[in-house]
């Protein structure tokens, strides 16, 4: 049977390979998602990759934290006795070195998680860490060996930073892959909780040998401690690691079945491990991941690292008085840090991240004019104030960062992008506040330089596209129940009929 100008019937064969024809050409152009795309998660497993995750990142800080808490003690143990400034300058120099490799392991590192797995990478950084900080602890001083002394606290610094330059990238990202699309903020949060943890342990371990221990029992062993610490940490850390399974988002990426979305049908293996590709395919997002990352950082090293050393040094309060202050409100931002990833579930990264930059840019100056008057109590809100600015950034970048960068090159970038911002802005912030001061003879110098900050990640915010309640790109959306699963299924817009 034939079609003429007055009859409207079609051979069905020629029917069929039309509709057949044009429903390949449309799923090329849109495809659909099948049942078997959708990753259902499996809480116990999400629970467990998050708590192995935040570990890690618990123990990084933990390291960093110890460095910073005790910059003082270090200056003088392992640099030539003299001018107390130019110890300290030296100490925060050493910890400045660390990051300078950070963007290398980055390098390294992220690439190979995109290629090898996520695991794998974050097991290898895991040991490098632990290894590191503890062979910290077994340096001998300046008075024993001589220039050996800081030479071996660089060479162990720079293990230390280029294993981190693959840790936070990995960590992120194994979180936010492991995590259903509604409730990424609320499991990412869990990574900066791990943070707080680590220099809540580090801050409380300090303030109890400070207080148990003479200045030279300290001196002359009792900072060796805390560094001794993380090696049963470290093996603690890599147990939980390796017991977990790689991620979902990898192990459809790694078989070939991420098809489900526009991104992920232009997936090229090799391309994982190009870093030629990362900075000319993926330039936009890395920028906009560099300026938010570094607006972060300088206020997170700010108050989380420098301020013990501001309060003493350049304020003249105890020691152990301005790192229980700080302690306290470490403490609290632990409290309502999960709350806060929930709110970004609910409302969007966006609003969070903007009011936690805003915090930093109307309220850094009136904060530092607050702890400027020595009182606990005006120390203490000054420090909130900038505190629960930080905790809405805090609870927040977890779940936005590793969102700005597809499946197949996130672990990279995301690592290339955070170190770079890290190494240069964050890490060097108490060596810069430290000299800026010198230089300007302001203590508010920490409250100008954050609010600077703080303007770039205005900005940057304006700038992000909202991911919320998303799925991550080149990846297909991921559930908690079967029924979400079918339900997103169901309510794609059907091909046409004919």
């Amino acid at each position: 049977m034939t079609t003429t100008e007055n009859d409207e019937t079609v051979d069905p064969a020629a029917r069929r390979r039309h509709r057949i024809l044009f429903r390949a050409v449309e799923r090329r152009r849109n495809p659909k998602l099948r049942r078997s795309d959708i990753t259902v998660t499996d809480e116990a497993a999400v629970k467990r990759a998050t708590k192995a995750a935040a570990l890690g990142n618990a123990m990084e800080w933990y390291d960093f934290g110890i460095y910073s808490y005790l910059a003082a003690t270090l200056g003088k143990v392992f640099f030539p006795s003299g001018n107390d400034t130019a110890q300290l300058l030296s100490s925060f120099a050493t910890f400045a070195v660390a990051f300078l490799v950070r963007p290398v392991g980055g390098m390294v590192f992220g690439p190979l998680g995109d290629k090898v797995g996520r695991k794998r990478i974050l097991s290898i950084t895991m040991i490098m860490m632990a290894v590191g900080t503890c062979a910290i602890g077994l340096i001998p001083s300046h008075a024993t060996i001589g220039l050996w002394a800081p030479a071996l606290l660089i060479l162990f610094r720079l293990v230390q930073g280029f294993s981190t330059g693959g840790e936070y990238g990995g960590a992120s990202t194994f979180i936010a892959e492991y995590a259903p699309d509604k409730r990424r903020g609320y499991f990412g949060s869990f990574l900066e909780f791990g943070t707080l943890a680590g220099y809540v342990g580090a801050s409380g371990l300090v303030v109890i040998l400070t207080s148990a221990l003479s200045d030279s029992q300290m001196l002359q062993w009792g900072w060796r401690i805390p560094f001794l610490v993380a090696a049963p940490l470290g093996l603690i850390g890599l147990y939980l690691r390796l017991r977990l399974d790689e991620t979902p988002a990898f192990q459809k990426l790694e078989g070939g079945q991420a098809k489900a979305t526009e991104a992920a049908d232009t997936v090229e293996t090799s391309a994982a491990a190009d870093l030629g590709k990362i900075f000319t395919r993926y330039w936009r997002p890395l920028v906009l991941c560099l300026a938010l990352v570094a607006a972060y950082n300088i206020t997170d090293y700010m108050l989380l690292s420098y301020m013990p050393t501001y309060l003493s040094d350049e304020l003249g309060y105890g020691t152990n008085h301005g790192l229980l202050i700080l302690l306290l409100v470490m403490v609290l931002q632990m409290c309502v840090i999960n709350q806060v990833g929930r709110l970004s579930d609910r409302f969007g990264r966006k609003p969070l991240l903007m009011t936690g930059m805003l915090g930093f840019l109307l309220l850094s100056v009136p904060a530092f004019l607050l702890i400027r008057q020595g009182s606990v109590v005006l120390i203490t809100i000054g420090l909130l104030l900038m505190g629960l600015s930080l905790v809405a950034m805090l609870g927040t970048m977890s779940a936005a960062l590793p969102a700005i960068f597809p499946t197949h090159v996130r672990y990279g970038s995301l690592s290339v992008a955070y170190n770079l911002a890290t190494s240069v802005f964050g890490g060097t912030t108490p060596l810069v506040i430290t000299a800026l001061i010198s230089a300007y003879g302001t203590n508010l110098m920490p409250a100008y330089y954050a609010t600077a900050a703080a303007v770039v990640g205005v900005i940057a915010v304006l700038c992000m596209p909202e991911t919320a309640n998303k799925p991550l790109a080149g990846s297909p959306p991921s559930v908690e129940t079967q029924e979400e699963a079918d339900e997103i299924v169901q309510t794609q817009t059907p091909l046409p009929r004919f």
